[in-house]
């Protein structure tokens, strides 16, 4: 019988892999909560309108890559592809937007049907930072910083910052018509997608991957040139927030994002070591999204950062991720070592509840006991035989470091253990 295997972009992460993701949300959660972001627990399936009313029906994401289906009841859902608009619908459901300020942040997997490569998959995840009722450049500048913060924790360097302003409305319609007359000329070598969106949502041949179409809209006009005095005032206001925290940015035209309710200031982290896959963080301000979900006119801005391609580059630039390796393997020799083993296992683990400890279990020699404690990682092994579980005593032997074996009293053990565990 053939084994059933997972689906294509629905990946396994395996113990091998998972302390470095722990490693990751612990420093996000950190961060967040240093900034008094709170969490939001979203659920995975939502109702399909309303990533449809809030992406844009004509963006990509609404139109291929979203995985809706009918229920029994014949009501369409869809797995969430990102985690704005859940977040918009749960404030407005409970209450937390009206007249309120909220900072929140949300964790977890995204849906959406891709092609599947490196740093993109089908079920993919993300962290989400969300700011609520504060219109000024200041909260921009926050949440920046924020995630400007989280990649300094993570140890990632060589990012670069880039920013554009999708303006108002009023923008919107002067840039299109601009931007419209130019693509006109240019329609025929456009590729087959960006000469549909030309009638439907023309900002997003900016986008387009197609080399051509990027050779074309390189002459484009920009939208910074068509910018209304409020928009210009907050594109000025963030790059200088930023550059008084010393935050290095460019100003690149041709970001517009890839979802429709987006305006004003947008922004993404980039980096040249991940290959098509360079954008790790991004988002931006969408002032307009509460009003379309039916709730009262809420600034609002955040952005987005995909964890397996944060976990890539941190690859990239540093092999040595966190591991799940024990600091300590305990052996033991002998029936009454065997048995004395789980006790002083459990007692260590109260003296010293953050001790990684791994106990001996199964048959084995000491040889391939030792084997096993060092093919797992441990920085230290124990050693109980039955002399030694007599007089209440384990030998302590350091796998990683040139320190002689010695002898150690049970009482002693957990002083013994911190010490020579000391982070170098």
């Amino acid at each position: 019988m053939a084994r059933i295997q997972s689906l294509r972009g629905f990946n396994d992460i395996l113990p091998s892999d998972s302390a470095a993701w722990q490693h990751v949300e612990a420093c996000a959660r950190e961060v967040f909560a240093a900034y008094g972001y709170g969490e939001i627990r979203l659920p995975l399936l939502e109702r399909t309108e309303l990533f449809k009313r809030s992406i844009g029906e004509a963006t990509d994401v609404v139109e291929k890559e979203m995985f809706s289906f009918k229920d029994r009841e014949g009501d369409s859902l869809t797995l969430r592809p990102e985690g704005t608009a859940s977040t918009v619908r749960a404030g407005l459901e409970h209450g937390l937007l009206h007249n309120q300020q909220q900072r929140l942040w949300y964790a977890g997997p995204m849906f959406r049907h891709e092609r599947p490569q490196a740093g993109r998959y089908r079920q993919f995840h993300q962290f989400g930072v969300e700011a609520y009722g504060m219109a000024g450049p200041d909260i921009d500048v926050e949440v920046i910083a924020l995630s400007a913060r989280l990649f300094k924790r993570l140890g990632l360097s060589g990012l670069s910052l880039e920013l554009n302003s999708l303006g108002g409305a009023e923008t919107r319609a002067n840039y299109r018509a601009a931007l419209v007359e130019f693509l006109k000329k240019h329609e025929a070598s456009l590729d087959a997608d960006s000469q549909r969106r030309l009638a439907i949502n023309p900002l997003r041949v900016l986008d387009s991957k197609v080399p051509a179409t990027q050779a074309i809209v390189r002459d484009a006009p920009a939208i910074v040139d068509y910018l209304d005095a409020d928009s210009r005032a907050h594109l000025d206001g963030l790059r200088q927030g930023l550059s008084d925290l010393g935050i290095a940015h460019v100003v690149n035209p041709r970001i517009v994002r890839g979802l429709d309710y987006y305006t004003k200031g947008v922004f993404e982290w980039t980096t040249t070591q991940l290959g098509a896959q360079g954008t790790v963080c991004a988002g931006g301000r969408y002032d307009g999204l509460v009003e379309q979900l039916g709730g009262s006119p809420t600034p609002a801005v955040g952005w987005a950062s995909g964890v397996e391609r944060l976990l890539l580059l941190m690859k990239a630039q540093s092999p040595n991720l966190p591991t799940h390796a024990p600091d300590v393997y305990l052996c033991w020799i002998g029936e009454a070592g065997r048995r004395a083993a789980a006790p002083l296992a459990e007692r260590l683990r109260d003296a010293l509840p953050r001790l990684p400890l791994v106990l001996h279990a199964g048959a084995g020699n000491l040889g391939a006991q030792m084997k096993r404690a060092d093919k797992c990682g441990a920085r230290v092994a124990l050693v109980l035989g039955e002399a030694e579980a007599a007089r209440q005593v384990v030998q302590v032997k350091s796998l990683r470091e040139n320190i002689p074996q010695a002898e150690c009293a049970w009482a002693e053990l957990p002083a013994r253990l911190a010490g020579l565990l000391k982070p170098n």
